[in-house]
């Protein structure tokens, strides 16, 4: 019975033995896959992670203070256009544009480096793994091909609205015209541009769509004013009196800080068997210059009238 134990004993220890070795061999030969490339993966992703974070409390940063003013010396272009209009600095208008800008820049940057962050750490992942990267780069090339050419003009709107506020062609508050619709702007999207025009339509414009804009709020605005009289009545007479108006208006403490420059009186625009056509200019601050015109043109036959003078201010502009 002793030599029977002694030999249970000595079969199970040479089994426990061989379970010990075969579970070393089966570490040691994949030590690789469950120990070395989890590691290497999880170190590849810290790494990414730490990068990104870095890079995105830099832009935010490079964000906050872009919307409070304090623009780096390479980007000072882009601030100086909206700051050099005062009447921008007192309505909120240049912190709310500068703020959106701001934020849509940085918005863009982070999405960008997310995203080659994300697929520069997959790439490495797989090659840590053990994947061939060729037919992935080839598969992941005509995927790319195939979506470019169905979502290029989501790109082309993308594009477009990130140059648009880069180049502050226009921002919150801004009164364009577009062509197709004129309006207050009263959202700008890197997709899209949403203004209201005078009758209170909202527009959505897509931004790879807009050929052309013309923004009538920056740096100032020009009155004008051409005003028709007889052909038979006295143009000097008349020449006086729309000076006088002007100068009436430009004095006014109520109306002259929307005033940039004194009225000026330019001299006969165009004449003819009918009629003698004089024009008032006037420089005056941006979104001012409807409301001035109104005054103008109150003021205007108020004294047409009283010095009895034919008249008929048909045709206004402003610029």
């Amino acid at each position: 019975m002793a030599g029977l134990a002694i030999v249970i004993q000595s079969a199970a220890v040479t089994t426990a033995a061989g379970r010990v070795t075969a579970l070393h061999g089966f570490w040691h030969d994949h030590a690789k896959v469950f120990i070395v490339e989890p590691l290497q993966v999880l170190a590849v992703v810290l790494v990414a992670l730490l990068i990104r974070a870095v890079l995105h409390r830099s832009i935010s940063r490079l964000a906050t203070s872009s919307a409070e003013g304090k623009v780096p010396r390479i980007l000072s272009p882009l601030r100086e256009r909206a700051a050099s209009s005062t009447f921008f600095e007192s309505a909120g208008l240049v912190s709310e544009r500068r703020r959106q800008r701001s934020e849509t820049v940085g918005s863009v940057l982070k999405s960008a480096v997310s995203f080659v962050i994300l697929v520069l750490t997959l790439l490495v992942i797989l090659d840590v793994i053990g994947v061939n990267l060729l037919p992935f780069v080839a598969g992941t090339s005509l995927v790319g091909v195939a979506i470019g050419f169905g979502a290029q003009n989501i790109i082309k709107d993308f594009l477009a609205g990130l140059f648009m506020i880069l180049e502050d062609q226009y921002g919150v508050g801004d009164v364009i015209d577009l062509k197709e619709a004129s309006g207050t702007v009263e959202a700008v999207g890197l997709r899209t541009t949403r203004l209201r025009d005078g009758e209170g339509t909202v527009w959505y414009m897509r931004n790879g769509e807009i050929i052309r804009v013309g923004n009538k709020s920056q740096q100032y605005a020009q009155v004008v004013l051409d005003v028709p009289i007889d052909v038979v009545d006295d143009w000097t007479r008349a020449w006086a009196e729309l000076a006088a108006a002007g100068a009436e208006l430009y004095a006014d403490e109520q109306w002259q800080p929307s005033f940039l420059g004194e009225p000026e009186v330019l001299g006969i625009e165009s004449m003819n068997r009918q009629e003698t056509v004089l024009r008032l200019t006037a420089k005056v601050r941006p979104l001012e210059q409807w409301r001035v015109a109104r005054e103008l043109r109150a003021r205007i036959r108020s004294r047409f009238d009283t010095a009895e003078i034919a008249h008929r201010i048909m045709e206004t502009g402003a610029s």
